[in-house]
């Protein structure tokens, strides 16, 4: 590959990764706004996203960024900025292995969020009801914004593939 190309691929990495960190920002702005971004029920209409990493890899760090970005300004406790932030980078990662199957790739942000919010949910913020009831509520809420919601975007996207992400060259 021409230094040209490989500088071309980067920039286009970049700016994909980076409108999906903008996106993700902005969706878990609105869902704030309608106070479903954080606590023990939380439904992110962002976490739809989850499902990029499908198409391009420049996903999994637009994603973590977006996340990372989110939650500083909607004023999240530093043990979820971090840790959210990584439970959304674990996700990510998971989904693009999953790749190559468009209903296994919703399952990794699931469970990431599974595992890891409720403790936060618990010992960050301190909300009464417990890792148990968390890891419904926050399961819920996931599967909601994962799978259903991301998988209505995963076929609207998918016949624009193409024109809309570059192929990842394996």
């Amino acid at each position: 590959m021409t230094p040209v190309n490989e500088t071309r691929k980067k920039i286009i990495y970049i700016a994909q990764a980076g409108v999906v960190a903008a996106l993700y920002t902005v969706l878990t702005i609105i869902a704030a706004g309608f106070d479903l971004a954080s606590g023990a029920i939380q439904v992110r209409f962002s976490e739809a996203l989850c499902i990029l990493p499908y198409f391009t890899h420049a996903a999994v760090p637009g994603l973590t960024i977006g996340c990372l970005i989110s939650n500083l300004v909607t004023g999240c406790a530093l043990p979820d900025i971090i840790f959210g932030s990584l439970a959304t980078f674990i996700g990510a990662v998971g989904s693009y292995h999953l790749r190559h199957n468009r209903y296994l790739c919703s399952v990794p942000p699931i469970v990431s969020n599974m595992l890891i919010i409720p403790f936060i949910l618990t010992y960050a913020y301190h909300i009464p009801g417990g890792i148990p009831y968390f890891m419904v509520t926050v399961g819920i809420g996931e599967m909601i914004s994962c799978m259903v919601l991301g998988q209505i975007l995963l076929t609207a996207l998918k016949p624009f593939k193409g024109r809309v992400f570059r192929m990842d060259e394996e």
